[in-house]
């Protein structure tokens, strides 16, 4: 009996002593994560390292259940945090203990564990939940997509809060494993690779696994009746594409796009370096979306991307993406010229190859299309705010930056650096300060007055992305102006070829 004493004596002193004397040391965890763009978007507090997700879907009614297991490590000592999360919770456990919890704003789940939790310390949350997704609106809308055998978790910025609690910003990047089950005869796509697939009783569970740091808004499900090809990339990347039963008209310009996956990827790989995941796909539901979303490993594009035809330039801006934006993150949602502009300089660089126009060639007709008053010219791709997120402008001057990048510091630094920068930042996050002082060491220039004419300044530059000088500077600029035009006279450009695809990728519906 003493030894028994004094063992839980010294088992309460050594709990003592690990735990801050004072109560007032424990303060909730940030309701935000600090984003300027979304201030509510995820949580301060702790990081995620990793995410159990096992739902049971039943497609008929929309009707979804779930646990999702969240191992974390805490930033500072928390009386209580938040989760991003939209649906109905049952029950929430924090180290095996259960857990008061309320719900506030739009997507806040607050929880207060039963003990406080130290700065540092590794915790398990567990939330046991249940709705139906379509019906659940969030800020005015859902990204739940409901399609007619079942539904899709696919949207921009925000999808998660519509299936799993997170910590729902990019810069707080996570593995996941996700497992569903369904009725027999129905598919299940996520993201990274199918690990197990296992039927009982009428049901079909899909496992699968991303076992790279993933975005929460990257993490995407769908189910329904999908035709599956599997196959390798030349370099021995495993594909993984689905295409929805029902597609329709557009279901053979999809497959004809789509399934050159594997191509693209590889050469991509020649620009932008090895490719940074464990698999690659992507897949095309019977949803009335009209835009494509690059889900880590498994892009989802709506069929009406293919409405015009087979499009392998939307592929090739998806794919991008899983080098920029994907792989190096944003380090906050202002930095979105970093996702968006890198990717559709990939369809420029595609332009080239197949022929259909160069990337000078695009650049100038952008410049010359858009007179000094549009509208245009007063978004600023480096910072567009929220509103302006995913305005053409982010796309296309963000694109056309990028090249007047490669004519200051010359191929040969440039195509360095396209390759360098997903390299240097793998699997992290990073801002467009960040990539501007990396193209500076690269090229051994300032590039300050670049960045702010390109990406910072809300009116046309006066000078379009002229090619790099050669001897006599002002003569190669005169002949450029006189190619292109000045802000104030632009002259007509003849239309590249490729562009009318390019303008079809980026279509966007599924971001806000």
């Amino acid at each position: 009996m003493r030894k028994r004493l004094i063992v839980s004596a010294a088992s309460a002193m050594a709990l003592f002593l690990a735990v801050p004397a004072s109560a007032a040391d424990f303060q909730p965890g940030a309701p935000g994560i600090g984003d300027s763009y979304y201030p509510t978007y995820g949580n301060g507090g702790y990081h995620v390292s990793h995410y159990d997700i096992r739902l049971k879907y039943q497609p008929a009614t929309d009707e979804l259940e779930g646990t999702t297991t969240i191992l974390a490590t805490t930033t500072q000592d928390l009386s209580r945090f938040n989760l991003d999360f939209a649906l109905n919770v049952q029950e929430v456990r924090v180290n095996g203990r259960a857990a008061t919890f309320a719900t506030s704003g739009e997507q806040e789940l607050e929880i207060t564990p039963a003990r406080p939790l130290a700065k540092d310390s590794q915790v398990t949350v567990v939330v046991r939940y249940k709705g139906v997704p379509s019906t659940v609106k969030r800020y005015g809308f859902t990204a739940w997509q409901r399609t007619p055998d079942g539904g899709v978790a696919a949207g921009e910025p925000e999808a998660a809060w519509w299936w799993f609690p997170s910590n729902d910003h990019p810069s707080d990047k996570a593995t996941f494993d996700v497992s569903v089950q369904v009725p027999d005869g129905n598919e299940v796509i996520s993201n990274g690779v199918l690990v197990s697939k296992r039927s009982q009783a009428g049901w079909t569970r899909f496992s699968w696994r991303e076992n790279k740091p993933q975005a929460t808004y990257l993490a995407t499900l769908a189910v329904g009746k999908f035709d599956v090809t599997q196959d390798t990339t030349a370099s021995g990347i495993p594909v993984y594409n689905a295409y929805s039963k029902d597609l329709g008209e557009n279901g053979d310009a999809a497959r004809a796009s789509v399934e050159r996956t594997g191509e693209l990827v590889d050469w991509l790989s020649g620009y932008f370096g090895e490719y940074p995941f464990s698999s690659v796909g992507g897949y095309v539901p019977n949803s009335k979306a009209g835009y494509a979303l690059e889900n880590q490993t498994r892009v989802f594009y709506g069929a009406k991307q293919f409405a015009r035809g087979s499009n392998t330039s939307v592929v090739v801006h998806e794919l991008a993406h899983q080098w920029y934006g994907d792989s190096v993150s944003v380090a906050h949602w202002s930095d979105i010229w970093l996702n968006e502009g890198f990717a559709s300089y990939a369809q420029y660089l595609w332009s080239e190859h197949e022929g259909e126009g160069t990337a000078q060639e695009l650049a100038d007709y952008v410049y010359a299309s858009h007179p000094a008053g549009d509208k245009f010219w007063t978004i600023k791709p480096g910072d567009p705010g929220a509103d302006n997120q995913f305005d053409s402008a982010v796309y296309d001057r963000g694109a056309v930056a990028i090249q007047a990048l490669r004519n200051t510091v010359g191929d040969d630094a440039f195509f360095r650096i396209l390759k360098g920068w997903p390299t240097e930042h793998r699997y992290g996050n990073a801002s467009v300060k960040d990539f501007q002082a990396y193209a500076e060491t690269i090229s051994g220039q300032d590039l300050g007055e670049l960045f702010t004419t390109w990406l910072f300044t809300p009116s046309k530059p006066a000078v379009g992305p002229a090619p790099k000088a050669g001897v006599d500077s002002q003569a190669s600029l005169a002949a450029r102006s006189d190619a292109v035009g000045t802000a104030d006279e632009p002259q007509a450009v003849v239309e590249p070829k490729s562009w009318q695809k390019i303008q079809d990728s980026h279509a966007r519906g599924g971001e806000r």
